[in-house]
């Protein structure tokens, strides 16, 4: 059964969520969180921390279904941000753990997708930074049409750092899509002030269950410069679009 993130999909992952954070599977968080859903990075806020998502879906039988997913997430002062986590196979395939990594630099206007058992990095173009700032859409009307209220929780420190607390609860009426009853989703998130990304969300949908994201261990230092360019010793190939110095490029 598909697990659908829709504090991020259907919201926050098109909004605040993909305000300039680590690049978020699934969460969004890697590829996140990042760069590529809001194309607007933030600079001189850097930051690392180390980024859990946690889902749990309960099936009708009584059956639970639970995951958790920990990276490592860095961003420095000019918008560049990289994303780490240990990937483990299969015991069955016979390989060993190995470490992708997710590198955005909107300086270069590239994203580089990096694994390390193969020594290999994909480079593919990032897309322009959004300019305008166009009035969005609004939701047509209509008996089936979900109510969404928003309320706002103040400020307060979650995680060692300030952040602005919203709810949202969106209410599908029934009978939408043929629903015996109205079904509730409810969406808590905390964005850091200062560094414009999401610190704590937690979303609750009956259909696909509940889904948390906490970053922790959060410092403001710099990271290191090094994080954020492909080591030497990778092989570069060109992902869509093509690069300077094209396919099969050794670094």
């Amino acid at each position: 059964m598909r697990t659908r993130f829709l504090f991020c999909s259907a919201g926050l992952l098109a909004t605040v969520l993909m305000a300039q954070g680590p690049p978020n599977r699934g969460f969004g968080m890697h590829g996140s969180h990042a760069y590529g859903a809001s194309r607007t990075p933030v600079t001189g806020a850097p930051y690392s921390a180390v980024e859990t998502v946690q889902s749990q879906q309960l099936l009708a039988n009584g059956n639970q279904i639970s995951h958790s997913e920990q990276s490592n997430v860095y961003r420095d002062s000019q918008g560049r941000t990289r994303t780490e986590r240990t990937i483990t196979p299969p015991a069955a395939s016979g390989k060993q753990p190995f470490t992708a990594i997710t590198i955005v630099d909107p300086v270069a206007g590239y994203r580089y997708e990096l694994n390390s058992s193969t020594m290999t990095a994909v480079q593919t173009p990032l897309p322009p930074p959004r300019t305008s700032t166009g009035t969005r859409p609004t939701r047509p009307s209509g008996a089936n049409q979900p109510a969404v209220t928003t309320v706002s929780l103040g400020t307060m420190t979650v995680n060692g750092v300030t952040a602005t607390g919203t709810k949202v609860t969106e209410t599908i009426p029934a009978g939408a899509f043929g629903n015996a009853q109205a079904i509730q989703i409810v969406r808590t998130t905390w964005i850091s002030t200062d560094l414009k990304i999401p610190v704590q969300v937690q979303s609750s949908d009956p259909r696909f269950g509940t889904r948390d994201l906490e970053l922790t261990n959060i410092s403001t230092a710099e990271p290191a410069g090094t994080l954020f360019v492909v080591p030497s010793g990778y092989t570069v190939t060109a992902g869509h679009g093509g690069f300077p110095g094209g396919p099969g490029h050794k670094r």
